[in-house]
């Protein structure tokens, strides 16, 4: 019997992809921004999978050679379908199903995609819900941020962020009490890998908003990365 779908507000992704250079980096950056991620390499395991539960998601490689009954499978064309985003396998973007969601266009051909513009286009098609009684808004004991107006409020203080420190404070909240590397954060910042120096300064800006005069959130694990929490590590 099918799984029903998930309760806690996390979006499920599919990753139908044949070459471990594109479906690793996108399937981290994807956990990273706060989906869930299943990756498999054949269009045959894909099916399977979507017999026993539900996906929001379903991001294919349309050059493995069994992919062609799975793009006109029942499963993709039913009323409660996943969107779908087509790709090559070198993870250049094609388009959408046609139906396939909000925003779908189904266009093909255009520039190669990076990871980070598929992470684009499944943000467009599949929100990231927060857990209810959030209102929408990250949070972390008294630190939220505000999605919808991308700013952040430490107790009564507001906290103005540029584009940047926008995107690495969302990176930290959704992963509060997690270590991150550089690498992750660079990823999750960044469309073009960023020198280590720009990562420091960048933390190092969101850092003094952030703490300010109050209890430290944002920290260094030195050698490893940094994280946010309510106290320092060792």
């Amino acid at each position: 019997m099918p799984k029903p779908p998930s309760t806690d507000a996390v979006p499920d992704v599919l990753l139908v992809l044949g070459d471990p250079r594109t479906s690793e980096p996108l399937s981290a950056l994807l956990e990273l921004a706060g989906y869930r991620t299943v990756a498999v390499d054949r269009g045959t395991e894909a099916t399977a999978l979507l017999t026993e539960r539900r996906f929001d998601l379903v991001i294919l490689d349309v050059t493995l050679p069994d992919t062609e009954a799975l793009r006109h499978s029942r499963r993709l064309l039913a009323p409660d379908r996943p969107a779908v985003l087509l790709l090559t396998g070198t993870g250049e973007f094609l388009g959408s199903l046609p139906g396939g969601g909000p925003g779908a266009d189904g266009q093909a051909g255009g520039a190669p995609g990076r990871v980070a513009e598929v992470l684009a286009r499944a943000r467009q098609l599949v929100r990231v819900g927060e857990p209810a009684g959030w209102d929408g808004a990250l949070r972390y004991g008294d630190l939220v941020l505000d999605d919808a107006t991308r700013r952040a409020r430490r107790g009564e203080r507001t906290i103005e962020l540029t584009p940047a420190e926008y995107r690495l404070l969302r990176c930290l909240l959704v992963n509060a009490e997690r270590v991150l590397s550089k690498e992750q954060i660079g990823r999750h910042v960044w469309d073009d890998p960023p020198t280590d120096g720009a990562i420091d300064r960048l933390v190092s800006r969101l850092r003094r908003k952030v703490n300010a005069e109050q209890a430290a959130l944002i920290h260094t694990r030195r050698g490893f990365g940094y994280w946010l929490g309510r106290a320092a590590r060792s």
